[in-house]
């Protein structure tokens, strides 16, 4: 039966291939978590062990061995788009644990201006109004260490909210599967992400649509599609720490995504698609922290000539008395605009026993 289990989670991509289907369907959910990981250029489904497992691998939420919650905050796009993440991680016994983290991924303040125009065809600025396009992600995960021949095993189910102002609304759910490997100083991770497919269910209203129509004739008269699709996709790394002089220590991270269709990767076919991810994370005494991480790898066509580019991050840590403090300089896209994102990793626990103390 476990044999069938696992043989469906690599078979599922390829089921669902004659299925309509949304290939950037919430690419919101695929940006990452904790700067920590982005300045590693998401090269941690091997290694994290942390509150921030519940995204990146549930399989290694055993690892929080107590109360731990987690706060991120990134601006990308020069600070048009807002991008939050909050986390909680308990422990449930020695060998698992549970998290609940909240995505939000979301633009404000976008104007209206399809009732720009009055009956009268007068242009009036007071019928210009405001409104939000905003993605949110609730996500429950469970991790469990070695559920099954040394493996360890751990679940994330993703309930997922999309709102366009007044214009429409999305509601979705989908699944993760995790699965992390030690082979002496090795380190293996797996996450399959919308392994059954995540499905988005979408309303529309249809008075603000007919504006909408009305504003352009003969534009934007195509309703969109009332259910979204999101493929599956696998991540998978390699992970080990080296010892170096004194109190340094170096941890390299390899990762390959797969998406089952052709993308702009490096390695593209219509089958599937491989992106790449390297991160380097140099440690001293583990208090202070410098990472490098490169990802993104794209085949991009300038003037009929190939090229490939990628993208380059970068970052900083510090780890205290149960408090994670982590910096990452990243550039989503390659298209010049660089972002600063900010996380804040807290132990719970410890601040209560002091209480308690």
């Amino acid at each position: 039966m476990k044999n069938t289990a696992l043989l469906l989670i690599f078979l599922i991509p390829f089921l669902f291939r004659g299925q309509t289907a949304k290939h950037y369907s919430n690419e919101f959910l695929n940006i990452g978590v904790d700067a920590r990981a982005m300045a590693l250029g998401n090269s941690v489904v091997a290694q994290t062990s942390d509150v921030t497992a519940g995204y990146w691998n549930p399989a290694l939420l055993y690892t929080v061995t107590e109360q731990e919650m987690a706060l991120m905050h990134a601006a990308y796009f020069a600070n048009i788009a807002q991008y939050d993440y909050m986390a909680y991680a308990k422990p449930i016994d020695e060998n698992s644990s549970f998290s609940i983290s909240l995505i939000r991924f979301g633009v404000d303040n976008i104007m209206n201006t399809t009732r720009l125009i009055d009956a009268e065809g007068n242009i009036d600025y007071d019928r210009i109004t405001y409104f939000s396009t905003a993605d949110y992600a609730l996500n429950l995960s469970f991790g469990k260490k070695k559920l099954w021949k040394n493996i360890d095993f751990g679940l994330t189910a993703k309930l997922i909210y999309r709102h366009i102002g007044e214009f429409a609304s999305g509601y979705g759910i989908g699944f993760d599967i995790g699965m992390a490997y030690q082979a002496g100083k090795w380190n293996l991770g797996l996450i399959a992400r919308d392994i059954t497919t995540t499905y988005n269910y979408w309303s529309v209203n249809e008075e603000e649509l007919a504006a909408i129509q009305e504003a352009i004739p003969g534009q934007n008269q195509t309703p969109p599609e009332s259910v979204e699709l999101t493929l599956p996709k696998i991540q998978l790394g390699i992970q080990r720490s080296f010892p170096l002089k004194k109190a340094w220590e170096l941890s390299a991270e390899f990762d390959i995504q797969s998406r089952f269709y052709r993308t702009s990767s490096i390695i593209a076919s219509d089958a599937v698609s491989i992106d790449p991810a390297l991160g380097l994370e140099f440690g001293y005494a583990k208090t202070a922290f410098l990472r490098l991480g490169v990802n993104n790898f794209q085949q991009q066509d300038f003037y009929g000539e190939k090229e490939v580019t990628f993208q380059p991050n970068a970052g900083l840590g510090f780890f205290y008395k149960g408090i994670a403090l982590d910096y990452a300089l990243t550039n989503i896209g390659s298209d010049g605009f660089f972002s600063h994102v900010f996380s804040l990793k807290i132990k719970l626990d410890r601040f209560f026993q002091k209480k308690k103390d």
